[in-house]
């Protein structure tokens, strides 16, 4: 087969190289693999610690919050206050 023949084959109409897309989407398609896999050994991590008598909401909530850096955490933790001391809920 001559080179013309290899660039036409992996090449599509629409100009793009055909192995290069496909090699992208398979490199999704296994990182979401991976990432559902992760998904379901956090729900049963968040299963177990249930069953262990501890609030998993709440456990989801400091979750978050320990990804803050400390100033944000700080200002979220001042309008929190904020909002509920003007509520009255404190």
């Amino acid at each position: 087969m001559s080179a013309v023949g290899v660039v036409e084959k992996t090449t599509s109409k629409a100009g793009f190289a055909v192995d290069h897309l496909r090699s992208f989407i398979e490199r999704v398609e296994r990182l979401e693999e991976e990432k559902a896999a992760l998904a379901g050994d956090i729900r049963e991590i968040y299963s177990e610690a249930k069953g262990s008598g501890f609030d998993t909401k709440i456990m989801r909530q400091v979750v978050r919050l320990r990804k803050l850096d400390r100033a944000d955490f700080q200002e979220r933790e001042a309008i929190l206050d904020l909002y509920m001391d003007a509520l009255g809920m404190r």
